[in-house]
């Protein structure tokens, strides 16, 4: 991929190529049975956005947007190993790069409560030149498998999803496994051979003019079969559906 002598991070990539803008963003995801939580730092063309969420297994959602949040992450450096990708699309191209299974230490804060929770984060550094019209979806989760195996996924549909050098990805004891192409059900209740049960969601349908962008983000807890075959015992994490004219 590096031989392919695109700009990509960690150099700098110019703000516009071809007439697209630039794309980034660092989205990070904590699953886990007593809570989970997202947080994201976003620029399109330079210009910064940022929003967090927190869900609860009986349904409870609290969300905001902006730098400051009711939680405070502490990240470990035990990973599994990164997976990157880099993909044409539309005129240009687009990267990402992912880690699963990242050691977290998260305090969380509600007036006068707080919580501490230890548990595993997911990270998706992603950055690029996108078509003006796009498309995806995504699921990203980690777990145990029936067999007591520390595990991890990143599946998706419509991005970085070529037959071979894609970013789908099984992690099994913290080694990456690409695997093939994925079904993802319209309703976001299933992806391959995974069934998904919903807490809360995300949700966004926004118009500017020409723009436009439809999205959902569901958390909740899945099982069934990886599709490295292997079966979950319990697993923890999110889909998402994303359709943007921007």
């Amino acid at each position: 991929m590096r031989e392919l002598g695109l700009a990509l991070p960690p150099a700098r990539m110019p703000l516009f190529r071809r007439g697209r803008p630039l794309k980034r963003w660092r989205w990070i995801g904590v699953f886990g049975p007593e809570l989970m939580l997202c947080v994201c730092a976003a620029r399109v063309a330079g210009l910064p956005q940022r929003w967090w969420a927190v869900a609860e297994p009986d349904g409870t959602l609290h969300e905001g947007r902006g730098r400051r949040t009711p939680f405070e992450l502490e990240l470990g450096d035990d990973a599994g190993e990164a997976v990157e990708a880099a993909s044409p699309h539309g005129r240009s191209y687009i990267w990402t790069r992912k880690q699963a299974n990242v050691p977290v230490r998260t305090t969380i804060r509600f007036g006068a409560h707080e919580r501490v929770v230890e548990g595993a984060a997911f990270i998706d550094d992603s950055a690029g030149y996108h078509a003006r019209s796009t498309s995806w979806r995504w699921s990203a989760g980690v777990g145990r498998g029936d067999g007591g195996e520390r595990v991890a996924w990143n599946l998706v549909s419509g991005m970085h999803d070529a037959e071979e050098a894609s970013e789908r990805t099984v992690w099994v004891d913290g080694r990456a496994h690409e695997v093939g192409p994925v079904e993802f059900a319209p309703d976001l209740s299933r992806v391959g051979g995974l069934s998904f049960e919903e807490w809360s969601a995300r949700e966004a349908h926004t118009r500017r003019g020409p723009l436009r962008s439809d999205y959902r983000q569901p958390f909740g807890t899945f099982s069934g079969v990886l599709p490295n075959g292997l079966e979950l015992e319990a697993g923890y994490g999110v889909m998402e559906w994303h359709d943007a004219l921007w």
